[in-house]
């Protein structure tokens, strides 16, 4: 089972980020984060680390048969694609008009 912490995780990615993966059986993919858990420190990437599953078919039209499943990946194990130079890059903040914002520290790309 997998173990989860008592508190948030912090992450610098949120949904709508481009990541690529770096490590396992999708490693080197890229995709669109489709959903954060800071409770468990996952992140959901469309379209990568995908585990088929055996589904009955149910009463609301769904279905059955083997379908492709999302599975989480940790947040340390994917990094933001720097918008500039298409290459995996950290995520740092900095003031900007006396607001916070998110830049790709490769680059100093702001991102939106």
């Amino acid at each position: 089972m997998a173990e989860q912490t008592k508190y948030q995780v912090k992450c610098k990615l949120v949904k709508g980020d481009e990541v690529v993966v770096l490590t396992g059986k999708s490693k080197g993919e890229t995709g669109k984060i489709d959903r954060v858990s800071r409770k468990s420190g996952k992140v959901y990437v469309g379209g990568v680390n995908l585990a088929k599953r055996h589904t009955r078919p149910g009463t609301t039209s769904e279905e059955g048969g083997i379908l492709d499943k999302a599975m989480p990946l940790d947040i340390s194990n994917v990094a933001l694609v720097d918008p500039k130079t298409k290459k995996p890059t950290r995520v740092g903040y900095k003031l900007q008009d006396g607001k916070k914002v998110r830049f790709a520290k490769a680059s100093g790309t702001v991102l939106s």
